[in-house]
């Protein structure tokens, strides 16, 4: 739920990712191949010959001027179109960002992007499941739910946070055996799904935060039935002494009693 600047680096590529308070606002990386112009085109929200113009005027432009903004000012669309399509390069981005095996990252607390971008909200959640979709599967649940007798239950909420998770029906019935007392064994044993998709589904899960490992509770300790057998016998042993004993005192009181009333 941090609001800031994620900086992450593989080789020579670099991305940075803006957050606010958690959500995506922005992303940014100098050699992403998704450019603005081509996602309008593929959106059929622009045309070649438009693009074209468009970059003709930034290329003649003295001050660099950004090509969504020449975009909107000659009317070839308009700031819900771009808009739209700097959430799905964002996202795009991101997708690509799952991908990296190795790389390293630093976080720059409470730094934002410049007001010249157009900022969005994307969960970060749903980004993880959309972007896991994409990958190697069946690895990448091995990799993430290596011991089948773990537990997991549903992430707690967070204080004054809400999540804004898109999921579909079969994630939705994954999460309904989720219970916090089910193995990831029982819940595959119990799933309508095959083994391997069951689990593909809980590790996308559990990489989103949406469900994490239950806390492990004290197992009851069982007792040996030779030693509980031993112990109740004892005890049966010593009430009858007990009362034996009882009886014995009774039966002197009352030879007690008989002797002295003849005397």
């Amino acid at each position: 739920r941090k609001t800031g600047t994620l900086a992450i680096q593989k080789d020579d590529s670099i991305v940075m990712v803006y957050f606010k308070e958690g959500n995506v606002i922005y992303a940014y990386g100098p050699q992403q191949t998704y450019h603005i112009g081509q996602l309008l085109k593929d959106l059929k929200v622009l045309t070649a010959e438009q693009l074209e113009e468009a970059v003709r005027i930034q290329s003649e432009s003295q001050n660099s001027r950004r090509l969504g903004e020449i975009l909107i000012s000659q009317k070839f669309i308009d700031r819900s179109d771009l808009q739209t399509v700097v959430e799905t390069q964002i996202e795009e981005l991101l997708f690509s960002l799952l991908a990296w095996q190795s790389g390293s990252f630093k976080f720059y607390e409470n730094q934002h992007p410049t007001d010249e971008e157009i900022t969005v909200r994307i969960s970060i959640e749903n980004v993880i499941l959309e972007g896991l979709r994409r990958l190697d599967e069946k690895n990448m649940a091995a990799e993430t739910l290596p011991d089948m007798s773990e537990v997991f239950t549903i992430a707690p909420a967070e204080s004054n946070c809400s999540k804004d998770v898109n999921m579909n029906a079969t994630e939705w019935n994954m999460m309904a055996l989720v219970d916090g007392h089910r193995s990831l064994n029982e819940i595959c044993r119990m799933s309508q799904l095959r083994h391997d998709e069951t689990l593909v589904r809980l590790a996308r899960l559990k990489l989103a935060g949406i469900i994490v490992k239950a806390e492990s509770k004290p197992v009851a300790k069982v007792e040996d039935p030779l030693n509980l057998m031993v112990d109740r016998l004892a005890n049966l042993f010593d009430n009858y002494l007990n009362q034996k004993a009882a009886t014995a005192q009774t039966h002197n009181r009352i030879s007690t009693t008989i002797i002295e009333e003849l005397n």
